[in-house]
């Protein structure tokens, strides 16, 4: 696996994650990922594992979408885990994600939920 610039910050994952989805870099975007981190998308499922979610963001990937950068949400730091959170530009709802300091003190993703939509929607 190529050597990737680490999230030094809980807020860094989400600037690696667009700077590597707008490259067309889904093994870069994984690597955002623990090995067992479990991700709430397609909407209504579980994508399982850092290999599943290479897979998963391969197929993604393939069609070209552009993301853009999110403002973030203050994040929420106790002791190794944080929760980080993003209010989507379109207004349509929100992402979430719990994120775990790594012993070489980078964060990594462990729960994603990509989007969700406020209740009542």
């Amino acid at each position: 696996m190529p050597e990737y610039e680490k999230a030094m910050r809980p807020e860094d994952i989400t600037r690696l994650f667009v700077e590597r989805s707008n490259a067309g870099d889904a093994a870069g975007v994984a690597a955002l990922y623990e090995k067992d981190a479990v991700m709430a998308y397609p909407p209504g499922e579980r994508t399982v594992g850092r290999d599943a979610i290479r897979a998963l963001w391969e197929k993604v990937l393939a069609n070209g979408p552009r993301f853009e950068p999110e403002q973030p949400l203050p994040t929420l730091i106790s002791g190794d885990i944080a929760l980080t959170s993003t209010p989507p530009k379109d207004g349509a709802g929100a992402r979430a994600q719990v994120v775990r300091r790594q012993p070489d003190g980078s964060w990594l993703r462990l729960l994603d939920q990509p989007e969700f939509a406020p209740p009542g929607r």
